[in-house]
């Protein structure tokens, strides 16, 4: 069979055939895998192993980010790692990214193992080697972020993971001190600049940035969006709440949360109101018979909308474990394309962050999103006496193209009357 030839990557940026004296599977190239239908090119977040460093078969050496999602790219084969691309780079699918030398040895096959002398005396207590390397001190990405929940410095948790790195189990098993407040920089290690200073600093903008400016831009030139609001009650579903949450959590696992009946709220206003779960596919109108309630999440590296599948034959226990598990995943950067793709009607809930109103950007190509807001203490009338009620704000923006005023006037109306009688949303009445 004949030998077909390899190629190493050079400096000029060409490559060059490989001797025939060298072995023909001594240097293996490992190209950008392909990681979804849509995505074309990616960009290297880091790398975690470095140029000339022994690596083992299977073992993480860089991390890969679309503009979707975030990957890891583990070795093909065990060796010694050659970098083509630089952390940085946006290389296309199926382009070089680094080669593999299946000839190197790790350095732990390199160092001579010498005998013990035999001896009645007791040998003397010898330390251990460190094994910290180059990444000693250094978390995941998912680390990180838990260690940044957790208000922990990195520079005091000890990583178990190769080279000393700190994995998402050494962040999730270390816990912060009692009654201490997270481990904060000085004032005096921020950069400081003279008064007055006009500095200015540049950022390449990631490939998920870049998606999500692009797609903005597009809903804005291509849906005649408006917005219509409403104002909700939530004292009944706070009561409901307080009443039942101890009870729930203990038979479902998980907590009872506001998410969960704004969901079901929606998917029966869903169907009733059918031209607000559909969207345009050319000159058709395409509706959709099921509820795919997408959720905007906040991540690390920008604003994801995974997707509760039928979540209108969920219940309220199933949903709430659903939201936590997909927003776990996005903290983690550990969401799959196929979590993200589709959709028929999102909810997003600047609430959490303290907004009071605001008029939410469609999520293309559906055609309308429920914004969620903060609940305020305010002064409303209720059979003719003023009384003080927790309210919030919420919001529909709608594509007019599709959806009427009477119609989205009437399901937020719908959402309205779920909300403040949760006893309907058993009764889907």
């Amino acid at each position: 069979m004949p030998v077909q030839p390899n190629y190493q990557k050079q400096s000029n940026k060409k490559y060059t055939q490989i001797s025939h004296t060298q072995s023909a599977m001594s240097v293996i190239e490992m190209k950008v895998p392909t990681v979804g239908e849509s995505i074309t090119e990616v960009t290297i977040a880091n790398w975690l192993k470095k140029d000339g460093e022994f690596v083992k078969l299977d073992e993480i050496i860089c991390e890969l980010e679309s503009d979707k999602a975030t990957f890891e790219l583990t070795a093909e084969k065990a060796g010694t790692l050659h970098q083509i691309a630089k952390s940085g780079d946006t290389l296309a699918i199926g382009a070089p990214i680094c080669s593999i030398d299946t000839d190197g040895k790790g350095a732990a096959d390199s160092t001579p193992k010498a005998e013990a002398p035999k001896s009645d005396a007791k040998p003397a207590t010898v330390a251990e080697p460190s094994k910290d390397g180059y990444a000693s001190g250094t978390p995941s990405p998912a680390a990180g972020k838990i260690l940044a929940e957790k208000g922990i410095d990195a520079t005091a948790v000890k990583g178990s993971g190769i080279d000393g790195r700190i994995t998402k189990d050494d962040a999730q098993n270390t816990q912060s001190k009692p009654n201490s407040l997270p481990t904060l920089k000085p004032v005096e290690d921020a950069p400081k600049s003279a008064a007055g200073s006009r500095s200015q600093r540049r950022e390449k903008m990631t490939p998920l940035r870049k998606t999500v400016a692009r797609r903005l831009i597009a809903v804005k030139n291509e849906t005649a969006m408006l917005t219509t609001f409403n104002e909700v009650d939530m004292k009944p579903i706070m009561d409901l709440r307080g009443k039942y949450k101890d009870a729930f959590k203990e038979k479902h696992g998980i907590g009872l949360g506001f998410m969960s009946f704004f969901v079901k709220a929606v998917c029966v206003a869903l169907k009733d109101f059918p031209a607000v779960n559909a969207y345009i596919d050319g000159e058709e109108l395409v509706f959709n018979d099921f509820c795919d309630i997408s959720i905007a999440v906040s991540a690390p590296k920008g604003l994801v909308v995974p997707i509760v599948r039928n979540a209108e034959t969920l219940g309220f226990s199933e949903i709430e474990s659903a939201i936590a598990n997909l927003a776990k995943k996005a903290r983690e950067n550990k969401l799959t394309i196929e979590e993200m793709t589709g959709g028929t009607f999102t909810i997003t809930n600047g609430g959490v962050f303290g907004s009071m109103l605001s008029t939410p950007i469609i999520n293309a190509p559906q055609s309308a999103i429920l914004g969620m807001h903060n609940i305020v203490e305010r002064a409303i009338v209720v059979g003719g006496e003023v009384v003080v009620r927790p309210i919030m704000y919420v919001a529909l923006s709608y594509d007019h193209r599709i959806i009427d005023g009477k119609e989205s006037v009437g399901f937020l109306v719908r959402v309205k009357q779920m909300l403040e009688d949760p006893s309907r949303l058993l009764l889907l009445i």
